[in-house]
């Protein structure tokens, strides 16, 4: 099988058995994946935040959005320009106004267009070297390759979309983190390594700089272009 045709096989696959999971257990996911992203990246509420809207039972960032706008966080999403080129991002928070996009995702068409620092990038599958299979046609890609300044790329998805490689080509654009409902990883130059997720209150207890990861490079996450 070629790799479009084995990717398409396998994106229909895992796509199927994510839309299985009942009501209950997606929002149970989605809850244990929110308080890993929050406990884990103190530095997001600084942050200008690019997510994605859910589809197909995707994880649905809006709940983890309005937290972090509460704390001072900038929220946007993407929009397909024209096929084949990198997306750009759009303000978006309750109030704005949406228009159908590809696939039927709605996307802000009137809202200030805004640079990220830091990406939620959704996952129908991903591998231990921290590559992600998406709907196929390489918006995320182009768009991270060719971002004005680096941002950081956390792949939020769920853990049964593991899997043992997407058989990555030279185009694909691996993630800096990835976050499921079983905790968070760091993509490392030998792969991905689990680290778990900090107990709350107590962050000390990964001996990781995930915990810290808006110390990192504090301008990747926002704080030095917005005083933070």
């Amino acid at each position: 099988m070629d790799l479009a045709a084995w990717r398409r096989s396998e994106r229909e696959r895992l796509i199927g058995a994510r839309e299985r999971l009942d009501a209950e257990t997606r929002e149970r996911f989605r809850r244990r994946i929110d308080g890993h992203l929050t406990r884990s990246f103190p530095g997001l509420p600084a942050a200008t935040i690019a997510f994605g809207w859910p589809t197909r039972g995707e994880y649905d960032a809006r709940p983890l959005a309005a937290a972090l706008r509460a704390r001072g966080a900038v929220t946007a999403l993407p929009v397909v320009v024209a096929p084949r080129q990198p997306m750009i991002f759009r303000e978006w928070h309750d109030g704005v106004a949406l228009t159908p996009g590809p696939l039927g995702i709605p996307y802000p068409a009137g809202s200030e267009p805004v640079v990220p620092t830091v990406v939620l990038v959704p996952l129908i599958g991903w591998d231990g070297s921290g590559y992600r299979l998406g709907y196929g046609a390489g918006y995320f890609d182009r768009t991270l390759a060719s971002a004005p300044r680096p941002l950081v790329a956390i792949g939020v998805g769920y853990e049964l979309a593991k899997m043992q490689t997407i058989r990555p080509q030279p185009w694909d654009v691996p993630m800096d983190w990835i976050v499921t409902e079983r905790g968070v990883y760091r993509r490392d130059p030998g792969g991905l390594e689990f680290l778990g997720d900090p107990a709350p209150g107590d962050p000390g207890t990964l001996a990781s700089p995930v915990c810290y990861a808006d110390e990192i490079d504090p301008g990747r996450f926002g704080e030095s272009d917005r005083g933070g």
